[in-house]
């Protein structure tokens, strides 16, 4: 049985939490009714967490918004994501929806198989600037240069991971964005598989 839980840490995303809440919930329902979309609130001061309290009441057991005070720290969202997520399968997204929905299918069952799926920009469509593609092959030819982590993507959107397998690390992880990276270090280092798509 497919079950999932799919976690968005948010900032100031007035503008698309409505519209991409309903988006990703009506595909979602194609696959399955059993999975939950939480979204963590990263200390917005706009409408986010109002417009997200009305998602809740139009989708209850399928919707719910969480909120830390720190704005920025999206690894902590992560964290809070997980820890309030009744499904092993987690799935990482950005609000923005800006790698394709058709990732989410592939990672739930890649997911039976694998303890990480690391979904990189580098090899499906992305929409970033290039200053952002420059500052990324840098840090990928780092990883790969001095600990010899062979991946292309450590952002935070479209990953999956197995909760049973990274819960024991959430204390740990950094509350910026290298939590991604150290995940995916910790995993490896344990000899459990880790696939990109």
């Amino acid at each position: 049985m497919k079950s999932f839980t799919v976690i968005i840490p948010v900032y100031n995303e007035e503008k698309l939490i409505v519209k991409n809440t309903y988006k990703l919930i009506k595909f979602l329902r194609k696959i399955t009714e059993n999975f939950e979309v939480i979204i963590v609130n990263n200390g917005s001061i706009d409408k986010t967490v109002e417009l997200g309290k009305s998602l809740e009441k139009k989708y209850p057991k399928k919707f719910k918004i969480l909120s830390i005070k720190e704005k920025g720290h999206v690894g902590f969202a992560f964290r809070k994501g997980v820890e309030n997520s009744i499904y092993d399968k987690i799935i990482s997204l950005d609000m923005d929806l800006s790698i394709g929905l058709d990732f989410v299918p592939k990672c739930i069952e890649l997911l039976d198989d694998y303890s990480i799926v690391i979904g990189a920009k580098k090899v499906g469509k992305q929409n970033r600037k290039w200053f952002r593609v420059f500052t990324s092959n840098i840090f990928i030819w780092l990883t790969r240069s001095v600990l010899g982590i062979d991946y292309d993507d450590y952002s935070m959107a479209a990953k999956g991971y197995r909760k049973k397998d990274i819960q024991r690390y959430l204390n740990y992880i950094d509350k910026e964005s290298a939590y991604v990276f150290e995940l995916i270090y910790w995993v490896k280092k344990e000899n459990k598989k880790i696939i990109q798509i």
